[in-house]
């Protein structure tokens, strides 16, 4: 169990050490722990490479079944916890970008306002509807349409471009929509239509492009694009700080408008529930304040 959590971590991570920090381990711990596994099961998980773990496609189809099973634990676990707490209980699945780069800074507010009820955050939960860890809401991301579901826009459709300012000064420069494609791009694995819909929506038709580098987190796109790998197309949302810093710059001031966004999702039959309602109200009164502040 502790090398499969592990395994979990560094597949979210990509580098051991996050995977440490998360799990209160040391980085050789981590190391030693996806070797063991590894060895147990003879196949090799991750490519490691200087800037951190590459899942291959062996590891990536292993993550996809225990992942399940790892979230039916946790929510065994949590709701035994539960059940000796005092107060209304809430179970949110969330988004680790969600979460790090918008929610958590704010959420103390609604603590605060509702000390009775207490929230348990998991990017575990299945979505598996015949199990019965149905979270009782979730971040997600999607074009809004959950069948069974209620979904509220949050932000997130309102897509930047950004590159470093060491790259952009690199050679020629980028002073063209058309000479973003001689970049390396960096992409989003769930959102492969986006640089189509960024060159279509800036006017250039569709032509051959330099590279493109897949990327599971929206977190991975940012530090990658800081360090000069590409340009990349992240929601501002995410991203203020380091605009804020200079770390990125949107180097033609372009963007697009995705159909891609982040929703706040009640199933139907738990929208009625008091402290949902609460926390739905509050969330959707913090992500307007949010597009206001984004000028979205």
């Amino acid at each position: 169990m502790t090398a499969l959590r592990v395994f979990e971590a560094a597949a979210r991570h990509l580098t051991c050490t996050g995977a440490a920090d998360e799990l209160f381990l040391t980085q050789s711990a981590v190391s030693k722990q996806l070797r063991t596994l590894e060895e147990h099961l003879g196949v090799i998980l991750f490519e490691r490479e200087n800037r951190g773990l590459v899942l291959t496609e062996v590891g990536r189809d292993y993550l996809g079944e225990i992942r399940p099973l790892l979230a039916q634990i946790a929510a065994a676990t949590a709701r035994l916890s539960l059940q000796r707490s005092r107060g209304v209980s809430l179970t949110l699945s969330i988004l680790s970008i969600v979460g790090d780069r918008w929610l958590m800074p704010l959420f103390g507010e609604f603590t605060r306002a509702n000390p009775d009820v207490d929230v348990q955050f998991t990017n575990l939960i299945s979505s598996d509807k015949q199990t019965t860890t149905e979270p009782d809401a979730a971040f997600l991301g999607g074009e809004g349409v959950w069948p069974g579901s209620v979904a509220d826009y949050l932000f997130g459709r309102e897509v930047t471009l950004l590159a470093s300012p060491e790259l952009v000064a690199r050679g020629e420069g980028l002073r063209r929509v058309e000479d973003v494609a001689r970049y390396p791009l960096l992409n989003h694995f769930q959102r492969p239509e986006a640089w189509s819909e960024f060159f279509t929506a800036n006017g250039m038709e569709p032509q051959p492009m330099s590279r493109v580098i897949r990327y599971e987190f929206f977190a991975t796109i940012i530090k990658a694009a800081i360090g000069g790998m590409g340009v990349a197309l992240v929601p501002r949302v995410f991203v203020s700080e380091e605009l804020e810093r200079g770390e990125l710059v949107n180097p033609l001031g372009l963007g697009v408008t995705s159909r891609r966004g982040y929703y706040f999702v009640v199933p139907e039959h738990k929208a009625s529930n008091p402290a949902l309602a609460t926390l739905r109200s509050w969330v959707l009164d913090k992500a307007e304040a949010t597009r206001h502040g984004l000028g979205a």
